[in-house]
């Protein structure tokens, strides 16, 4: 873990010469990880970017992994402060590539939305995310909210696993276990907003994205509400969206990323990115 950009920590895997039509991909991780949930060794988004010749950047969200904290953590407050941050990102690293596609994971994902509703100056090629919806179970708003005052959550790792992961067989014996690695206390502040105010915004949100985007939500999430009709809706709802690619994995659970489905995914994400960066 090194310093990046924008004070924060995180991870990368850079090129010293970039090939031609290539984006920069941005990886931005969700709650209760650092960046190293896009780096467990044989589930890495990093080590794949960079075997297809892609420069890619893994920051820890303010507050996570060794990234100062906002002072207030709220989801708005960060991606207000990401949208910034990516433009520092940008002329740090972005020298020989076509652009910015980020690449998000569950509330990262729903920041990330928020930053391509709203990308400023950003050269915004598009964004692809996982692990978000439009809606969470009506049960886990108080759940979530009765959480202690406190900055920061410690989840045990064991309730994680239960919510993280699908059914038996779709993930590799070596995990849950491997994927501790990337554990982390989480912000209150925005697992509280995921369950209280995302819902009400993710209409206008989606609305305002003009760049194309790729969504995928798995079957078996226990954090969202999941059919096809909601995933349709997601899709539908991104009506400024230049192309969008929305579908369900089957048979698989929250953290898409470390179940066997997850190299799959990945992949696809990449292609996804080399195509916005190719139409550019």
């Amino acid at each position: 873990m090194t310093k990046l950009f924008a004070g924060l920590s995180g991870r990368s895997r850079l090129l010293d010469i970039v090939a031609p039509d290539m984006p920069l991909v941005i990886a931005v991780h969700g709650g209760t990880y650092t960046s190293a949930y896009f780096d467990v060794p044989g589930y890495s988004l990093l080590d794949r970017a960079v075997a297809l010749g892609i420069p890619i950047v893994a920051p820890d969200r303010p507050g996570y992994g060794e990234s100062p904290a906002l002072e207030d953590g709220r989801m708005a407050s960060q991606a207000r402060f990401l949208t910034g941050a990516l433009g520092e990102a940008w002329e740090r690293y972005g020298a020989g590539t076509r652009g910015i596609v980020i690449i998000a994971h569950s509330i990262g994902a729903a920041i990330s939305l928020m930053v391509a509703a709203e990308p400023g100056g950003l050269p915004l090629l598009g964004i692809a995310v996982s692990g978000v919806g439009l809606r969470t179970p009506r049960e886990h708003q108080p759940m979530w909210e009765s959480l202690p005052e406190l900055t920061h959550v410690e989840l045990p790792s064991a309730m994680k696993d239960e919510v993280m992961f699908g059914p038996p067989g779709s993930y590799d014996a070596s995990m849950p276990e491997a994927s501790h690695l990337a554990d982390a206390p989480a912000l209150r502040a925005e697992l509280v907003d995921i369950v209280s105010t995302w819902h009400l915004n993710v209409h206008d949100i989606l609305g305002r994205i003009r760049v194309p985007v790729h969504y995928r939500q798995a079957e078996i999430d226990h954090l969202w509400i999941v059919d096809e009709s909601e995933v349709a809706g997601f899709g539908a709802a991104l009506t400024n969206a230049p192309r969008v690619d929305a579908a369900m994995l089957r048979g698989t659970g929250h953290c898409m990323d470390f179940h066997r489905i997850g190299a799959a995914l990945q992949l696809q994400q990449l292609a996804f990115s080399l195509q916005c960066a190719a139409e550019a």
